[in-house]
């Protein structure tokens, strides 16, 4: 990276706001400094104002720094801030921070499909950063949001993308296994979700069948024509800590081998390790080649919870041209926070 810029987390003491601290508290380019949440929480140490959930210490970078209400006229001298908050909220808010002339690396859903904003993988579609342009004149703001895609779209994608650069797809079926992290610490009640399956997820078949087809689509001026295979998902909840885990189903329009898959996902790098950023991985995708593999609690952290885990590739005995496999990402890492410090990494680096 170029510049060493300060930062700041909207929604700090939930979930995925926590798992931003814990990834920004030894980061060599990007400084936290600034730390907002409800107004109840507003004017309290930050050690004072979180129930800590996740199983390493607060960072001591965020430990003392007093938290902050979610309004830009609080928040001075930061140049990217990180939205962890409800989508309900972001809708509103964010807009605000942009307009006041932050950058806004968003995990919410608020915005991802708005014509305008950049909703980006960095290892898939860098080039939809060039939307900022054209947000920045259609709403006057000297800021601008970007945002990342849902949990289980990225790991879908990021496996997708080596493929529909070489082969021909047709469709794709995809059913999740997903982490009760998902859904935030009061998300699943455990009465509901111990020794059982929720078969049903609000939203997220939607998210994914969409927002695929956007991230893998091509920009052509300040248009993004999706791209052009069906994607069908089911989405069920499960009682994993975190790491969802998706069995993908494409049925091809050519034929294939099972060493070109591979090779495609072996080889399958982008702009960030290019670039060499800082949270990229090495390899964005791993291939296991156990039967039994990958499983979430064994590979969910793979790559420090960045990259995305693949095993049981094969083709399908049934039906002509359909390619199976399995792959496991972590949620609230590559899924959540890791993704939007990615996107604020290639934006200082490419941008800033």
């Amino acid at each position: 990276m170029i510049n060493l810029v300060n930062v700041g987390i909207l929604g700090a003491t939930g979930m995925v706001g926590q798992r931003f601290i814990e990834l920004l508290g030894d980061h060599p380019d990007l400084e936290l400094t600034t730390l907002t949440a409800s107004p109840r929480s507003a004017g309290k140490k930050y050690e004072d104002a979180v129930t800590w959930y996740l199983d390493c210490k607060i960072p001591e970078i965020a430990r003392n720094i007093t938290v902050v209400d979610t309004d830009p006229n609080q928040v001075k001298d930061v140049d990217i801030v990180f939205s962890a908050l409800p989508a309900n909220i972001a809708r509103v808010i964010e807009p605000k921070f942009a307009e006041a002339g932050m950058v806004v690396a968003s995990n919410a859903a608020a915005m991802r499909m708005e014509p305008d904003v950049p909703l980006v993988i960095p290892e898939v579609n860098p080039e939809h950063l060039e939307l900022i342009e054209l947000q920045r004149k259609n709403r006057g703001w000297d800021g601008f949001i970007v945002t990342n895609p849902n949990c289980s779209t990225i790991a879908l994608t990021m496996t997708l993308k080596p493929l529909y650069d070489q082969f021909n797809l047709d469709k794709v079926y995809v059913s999740t296994m997903q982490a009760v992290s998902g859904a935030g610490y009061n998300g699943v009640p455990s009465m509901a979700i111990v020794d059982n399956l929720v078969p049903y997820i609000g939203g997220e078949e939607e998210k994914m069948e969409s927002e695929t087809l956007q991230l893998l689509g091509d920009l052509d001026g300040d248009i993004i024509t999706p791209a052009n295979f069906g994607v069908s998902a089911s989405c069920h909840r499960v009682a994993v800590l975190d790491g969802h885990t998706e069995a993908v189903f494409i049925e091809m329009n050519e034929e294939f081998s099972i060493d070109e898959v591979k090779r495609s996902f072996h080889e399958f790098e982008g702009l960030p390790q290019k670039l060499d950023l800082y949270s990229a991985p090495a390899a964005p995708l791993l291939i296991r080649e156990e039967e039994n593999r990958p499983q979430p609690r064994m590979d969910r952290n793979a790559e420090h919870g960045m990259a995305v885990t693949v095993g049981r590739i094969r083709k399908d005995k049934a039906f002509y041209k359909t390619l199976k496999y399995i792959l496991v990402g972590h949620n609230t890492i590559r899924g959540a926070a890791g993704a939007s410090i990615l996107n604020a990494e290639l934006i200082n680096e490419i941008i800033l």
